[in-house]
């Protein structure tokens, strides 16, 4: 059977293969092209999208920067509704996470990333 590009029925809030970078080329090509756009707890690396798709997000969150597992599972669940609710388009964005971001509470990582989002992206 065929994947579905699109969210399902009952899963209206999904986060849908178009919408994700899959393939170590595709983060390649972003960390070569892209800019670089830090402050205290993320670094985005956004870059011009090379598909007529919406924007798509990949995600790097590494050991460094939170150790527990279920750290790093709530940081990008934290990011891709962070993601999925902003208004990006024609770009693909790599999120990194630095030391210490595990302390942040969800609401603290989802207004980091709001402000980022606010002061860089636009």
């Amino acid at each position: 059977m065929p994947r579905v590009a699109s969210a399902s029925p009952r899963k209206p809030f999904g986060f849908p293969r178009d919408r994700r970078l899959l393939r170590p080329a595709e983060y390649r090509a972003v960390f070569r092209s892209g800019r670089r756009i830090h402050d205290r707890h993320w670094m985005l690396v956004v870059a011009p999208s090379t598909h007529d798709a919406p924007a798509r997000l990949g995600l790097a969150i590494s050991k460094k920067c939170a150790k527990r597992a279920v750290d790093r599972n709530r940081i990008k669940r934290v990011t891709r509704e962070w993601f999925r609710t902003s208004d990006l388009h024609g770009i693909d964005v790599v999120v990194t996470g630095k030391h210490g971001l595990a302390a942040l509470s969800s609401a603290e990582l989802r207004s980091s990333l709001d402000a980022l989002h606010r002061r860089k992206l636009q």
